[in-house]
């Protein structure tokens, strides 16, 4: 019995409790990450289609979800050591010894085959590949790159950004410009999203060994000067889809505001550069993708 706590002789002691293995399998799937690449795909759908298709939506998220769900597994297993590194990552259930690591891995393998069938077979074989394609370089590439090189956030955003394509694809089976577009601004969007989570466990990262800031990089100029860069060209990125018709005039100017409203909390964590202001930055931009994307959809439907 593990006792989390206990005063003076005579009181109740707390036990901690263990998470319940359901539970443990779950968080491998790092279901807000999944949730996000959900809503990306989503967006694809239903901006590659011309009438409402549920059973396209439906099929394209559960693929997309079991690929994202074993590509994150799969990840816990690959960087199970250097988890147990960093204090916000040691109590996860491979580090803290709550699942096997031969668990995990097939768990992940099965997840990341279905989900790569599953398109395929449902479908369509594009989708799949894109998939495929987007796990591999996740786990082949950025992983490993991430001890190398603080080059990796660029790598890592090519797949990063993939859940978009695999939207599109899943409905017309061809990547026309429209769906690049959307890739793009998902592509840099990743980067303040990153690079401010970066920042603010930079400690954590170094002591694991992780590069996910350039190592001379101490008083973050430069971190943060890729962030303005980035959260700057977001914004004419995000008012092209209007431009070419693929929205209407609100989201246009919706996006605009939402764009500037990115930049100024960008512009603020880049004066200050303390993890508070990068912490709000980190907020804001999980708020702004999921917006732009319902009122680009909302306006669709309108124009």
């Amino acid at each position: 019995m593990n006792l989390a706590d206990s005063t003076a002789s005579g009181s109740v002691p707390v036990i901690a409790r263990r998470p319940s293995p359901l539970r443990d399998y779950l968080s491998l799937t790092k279901p807000e990450v999944t949730l996000l690449v959900l809503i990306a795909t989503g967006l694809g759908c239903i901006m590659a289609s011309t009438s409402t298709s549920a059973s396209a939506l439906v099929h394209a998220l559960v693929g997309t979800a079991l690929v994202a769900a074993g590509t994150a597994t799969l990840n816990h297993y690959l960087e199970r050591s250097h988890d147990a590194r960093m204090r916000r990552t040691a109590n996860r259930p491979l580090p803290s010894g709550r699942l096997a690591p031969q668990e995990v891995l097939r768990f992940g393998l099965v997840l990341s085959v279905a989900g790569v069938v599953y398109l395929a077979a449902i479908v369509n074989l594009l989708t799949s590949v894109i998939g495929l394609l987007a796990l591999l370089s996740y786990l082949g590439l950025y992983t490993p790159l991430k001890r190398r090189t603080a080059f990796c956030t660029f790598i890592g955003a090519f797949p990063g950004a993939a859940p978009v394509l695999m939207g599109w694809a899943a409905v017309q089976n061809a990547l026309p410009r429209e769906a690049w577009l959307l890739y793009a601004i998902l592509f840099v969007w990743q980067f303040p999203h990153f690079l401010a989570i970066a920042w603010i466990y930079r400690e954590d990262y170094a002591r694991a060994g992780m590069l996910m800031l350039p190592p001379n990089d101490l008083d973050g100029a430069m971190i943060f000067r890729q962030i303005m860069v980035c959260t700057t060209a977001l914004i004419p990125l995000s008012l092209a889809p209007a431009l070419l018709g693929m929205a209407g005039k609100t989201y246009l100017v919706l996006a605009l505001l939402l764009g500037l409203g990115f930049l100024y909390f960008a512009h603020r964590a880049s004066q200050h550069r303390s993890k508070g202001y990068a912490k709000q930055l980190l907020h804001v931009s999980v708020i702004y993708l999921p917006i732009v994307y319902a009122v680009m959809v909302l306006d669709k439907g309108a124009w």
